[in-house]
């Protein structure tokens, strides 16, 4: 049996492990991490732990493209624990984020560099 879904994503993504460094909003801990995946609406990354979903974190996000990180505000909108012991990171969870303060200058920027990726990807 397949499962085919629709695509429900606001906004095209692409598979890019970019650095990642967020913290919940007054917290000390950070966690540092690659994305999973990205788009102007937001990223998939990989933590040690669940921070709750609709947690607020602050993001700084490495676009690796020689500028400054991208410092913004998001919301954790999912988190799911990886269970099955072939995945890497068993344990772990798989949590999505979604950009809440992004500027338009950075929306653009991070835009812009998806639909770069994405035509290397298909070249």
């Amino acid at each position: 049996m397949t499962w085919e879904r629709a695509e429900r994503r606001k906004f095209p993504r692409i598979d890019r492990p970019c650095k990642i460094h967020l913290r919940k909003k007054e917290a000390a801990e950070v966690f540092s991490t690659r994305t999973e995946n990205i788009s102007c609406g937001g990223v998939c990354v990989v933590l040690p732990k669940d921070l709750g979903i609709y947690t607020p974190v602050e993001v700084e996000l490495d676009l690796e493209d020689k500028n400054n990180p991208i410092k913004c505000l998001a919301t954790i909108v999912w988190s799911l624990q990886r269970r099955n012991p072939k995945e890497e990171k068993q344990g772990f969870f798989d949590t999505g984020l979604e950009f809440s303060n992004l500027t338009e200058d950075d929306r653009i920027r991070i835009d812009k560099i998806v639909q770069e990726w994405s035509m290397q990807e298909e070249s």
